[in-house]
């Protein structure tokens, strides 16, 4: 059973850090793009930042470019999004999901975790 179990949210204030994990289990990320997503309230889903496993490639939006870092663990089977100089506008639910070899953030991704709550306030 393919799952995505994301971790790592919170409260920060702006200007703080956190890193998000993407823990993977019953498949291994080896040939999948992994796509981190967030929904604010009332706003569309985003893609945020993406990492390609067969050219390792990566996809950041203009949004976070700079300030995110998406990384991969090989032997832990786990995706990094390290978010730095955070904003209030960086507040939402982050989700992690995958498909198949490249990121085409426009494109369906499957087996979405649970997400994990970044709240950015002072």
């Amino acid at each position: 059973q393919l799952q995505l179990v994301e971790s790592g949210g919170g409260l920060v204030q702006p200007g703080g850090s956190l890193r998000l994990s993407c823990a993977a289990s019953g498949f291994t990320l080896d040939y999948y793009a992994i796509g981190w997503f967030r929904q604010a309230p009332g706003k569309e889903r985003e893609g945020v930042s993406c990492f390609s496993t067969s050219d390792d490639s990566t996809y950041y939006a203009d949004s976070v470019k700079g300030r995110f870092t998406i990384s991969r663990d090989n032997a832990k089977n786990t995706v990094y999004l390290q978010m730095n100089s955070l904003k209030p506008e960086d507040t939402a639910v982050y989700y992690c999901a995958v498909r198949d070899f490249m990121c085409v953030m426009t494109a369906d991704f499957g087996s979405w975790g649970q997400g994990t709550q970044v709240t950015v306030s002072s």
